[in-house]
């Protein structure tokens, strides 16, 4: 005998029995409030307010929001916490829409729950950063994880924007030589993301005068993050040339040039503002392009290769 209610059972039956549209747009939603969150984090540190709430979970002692003494810094450092409430709001609509389908469609909705999941986790990661004064190890994987998040949102638009279509696949994978390409631009992307982090830490947005910062030689360490660059401007280029000789991977076109945009743009805010000491707004800028090339680069790689489930 079943022991749901009628009133639950009532309630469920007006949630989506399909993907669609409304689905599909939460979907997107997650992916556009993870890129955000990345930017708004950015924007504490390159306006000084890392330690605008001296405290975690509290802002202050004895108190959850900022006071008057902190200033302008308190009241950014604060607002970027609040945002943590929009993500989580987001990603609960995203599993609640999927709810009647979480055992037919399990890729969309393990997604949903991880992408959901891992925001309590991300706010333990800020309140270390705060607890270690800025210690740039800490903010690199506060970062690293944001990123992660991206590419997982990323893969939950592809699944929910095919099943809209009525499709159950991206598509077979392409051949050999696309997939070997896709993995090279997957890894030279993450380490790119990686060693940006560190070069992050070794600049002067601290995000607080007194935080601590890496000890490495700022032009070495610049040169070593461009090397994985290249690798991934040479596979993309690569890729595009075969994608558009050969019909059958026609497909990839789309992804491949949106790829390949975000890496022309990236690398042009990456020139300038190495060569015009770091103003905060080109950072802030190229911190857009590092989440969008997140977001590229699994999308190609997942297009490709078909080794996520579907």
């Amino acid at each position: 005998m079943s022991t749901t209610s009628p009133a639950a059972n009532r309630w469920t039956d007006k949630l989506p029995a399909t993907v669609n549209t409304t689905v599909h747009r939460l979907a997107i939603a997650s992916l556009a409030s993870q890129i955000g969150i990345i930017i708004t984090g950015g924007a504490v540190r390159l306006t000084k307010s890392g330690l605008g709430c001296s405290q975690w979970p509290n802002c202050v002692p004895g108190s959850m929001t900022p006071v008057a003494e902190m200033g302008i810094h308190g009241l950014i450092e604060f607002g970027n916490r609040l945002l943590t409430f929009i993500l989580a709001a987001i990603a609960v609509a995203m599993i609640v829409s999927i709810w009647r389908m979480r055992s037919t469609h399990k890729t969309i909705y393990r997604l949903s729950i991880a992408l959901l999941a891992v925001i309590p986790a991300q706010a333990v990661i800020g309140g270390i950063t705060v607890w270690s004064n800025l210690n740039p190890w800490v903010v690199s994987l506060h970062f690293l994880v944001s990123a992660a998040l991206v590419m997982a949102a990323t893969l939950l638009v592809n699944r929910t924007g095919a099943l809209r279509r009525g499709e159950t696949s991206l598509g077979a994978p392409a051949g050999a030589t696309q997939r070997f390409l896709a993995w090279t631009m997957f890894a030279a992307s993450a380490l790119a993301l990686v060693l940006g982090t560190i070069v992050t830490g070794t600049g002067p947005h601290a995000g607080d005068a007194d935080a601590p910062r890496h000890m490495f030689d700022p032009y070495i360490v610049t040169r070593i993050h461009v090397v994985p660059v290249y690798l991934l401007v040479a596979a993309t280029l690569v890729a595009l040339v075969l994608a558009f000789r050969h019909a059958a991977e026609a497909k990839l076109r789309t992804p491949l040039l949106l790829l390949a945009g975000v890496v022309l743009l990236q690398g042009v805010i990456g020139y300038v503002q190495h060569f015009t000491g770091l103003p905060i707004l080109l950072v802030l800028a190229h911190m857009l392009g590092a989440s969008l090339l997140a977001a590229a680069a699994v999308n190609v790689w997942d297009r490709t290769t078909g080794k996520f489930p579907f």
